[in-house]
């Protein structure tokens, strides 16, 4: 696997080069790169690599700007001291975010993360999206005294749980009682909804934007009112970019 390494600390560079060969000896350093103006011009030419690590504040502006500059295909793994840039990053063909000082094990499983989204991988998930876009959003079946009413998710902006019972959320501000426990409905409604933590499935319609929050943290913010506050933990950052970057 051949990498390159954008980063304008010598001794930093030299430490994550070490790094990742001791991970994967079979991969090749073909370049370290310690501006942005050298970085625009080093990817204009496609260079062929597999990969990229890149640090985000440079001497001369902010690695985004290569990336930018030359509409980069190549995934990309920031390692930075500054955690403020994530969903910037993921905007860039970033697939993970390392915060310094990096360990063997962040670096270790930033790797394995790019060998899963290998195109095969990438393929087969690209699939799975258009398989579901192509399809109806599915509805739920609620009972209101004799009466069965179906609702269709379209109206729904999230599942969550309070006192152990699983409650719809609608956009237009109604709640209803449902039966079926929100794994099963997290199944049923992937990958239209995203669950986002143990007590909230949300609906992609109904997010707004995302924030960093305390602990490497997102906080959500929705389009409609609700009145708790909706967190991502660090542990499905990532992932939960990935799919609001999908739908």
């Amino acid at each position: 696997m051949k990498i390159i390494i954008i980063e304008d600390e010598k001794p930093l560079a030299e430490d994550l080069s070490r790094t990742i060969l001791s991970i994967m000896p079979e991969a090749v350093i073909k370049a370290v790169i310690p501006s942005v103006e050298e970085g625009i011009e080093y990817l204009s030419k496609s260079p062929d690599i597999d990969l990229i690590f890149s640090d985000i504040k440079l001497g001369d502006g902010l690695s985004f700007d290569i990336f930018k500059e030359v509409d980069n295909k190549v995934p990309v793994i920031f390692c930075t001291a500054f955690n403020q840039y994530t969903l910037e990053a993921f905007d860039s063909m970033g697939i993970d975010y390392i915060i310094k000082p990096f360990s063997n094990e962040a670096v270790a499983k930033a790797l394995q993360k790019f060998k899963l989204l290998q195109p095969k991988a990438s393929l087969d998930f690209a699939k799975i999206i258009s398989t579901f876009k192509t399809q109806s959003m599915p509805s739920v079946i609620v009972y209101q005294g004799e009466r069965i009413i179906p609702i269709s998710g379209n109206n729904i902006a999230l599942f969550y749980i309070q006192d152990n019972v699983v409650i719809a959320y609608t956009f237009d501000k109604k709640t209803w009682v449902l039966g079926p426990k929100l794994d099963i409905l997290e199944q049923k409604f992937f990958p239209f909804f995203y669950r986002a933590n143990r007590q909230f499935l949300i609906n992609r319609k109904a997010v707004n934007s995302a924030s960093q929050y305390f602990h490497r943290k997102i906080i959500l913010t929705l389009n409609i009112d609700f009145p708790e506050k909706i967190l991502v933990g660090k542990e499905k950052v990532t992932d939960f970019l990935e799919w609001l970057s999908q739908n």
